[in-house]
């Protein structure tokens, strides 16, 4: 039972399509305060969940901070905006 809930593993070096999916499992994952205590929004299990976890873990391993983070998630959406045009 503990292989099912370990947490997914981070593959190094980080790709940028790793560097997506983690934006979007941060993005996605977030906290939200209940009468009980926080919870993931999407799963509705403690915060954090598995994929916040990893989200976290893999911007982490590329070696991004909070601000760049910020940064590199506007010029992933402009770069998704501009292909939607």
């Amino acid at each position: 039972m503990s292989a099912v809930l370990a947490d997914f593993p981070v593959r190094t070096p980080v790709t940028d399509e790793d560097l997506a999916l983690a934006a979007l499992a941060v993005r996605v994952h977030v906290p939200e305060s209940w009468p009980h205590g926080l919870l993931c929004r999407s799963e509705r299990v403690p915060y954090p969940c598995r994929l916040a976890r990893w989200g976290h873990t893999t911007l982490e391993t590329a070696g991004l901070t909070a601000e760049q983070f910020i940064g590199f998630e506007a010029e992933h959406r402009s770069e998704a905006e501009g292909r939607t045009r």
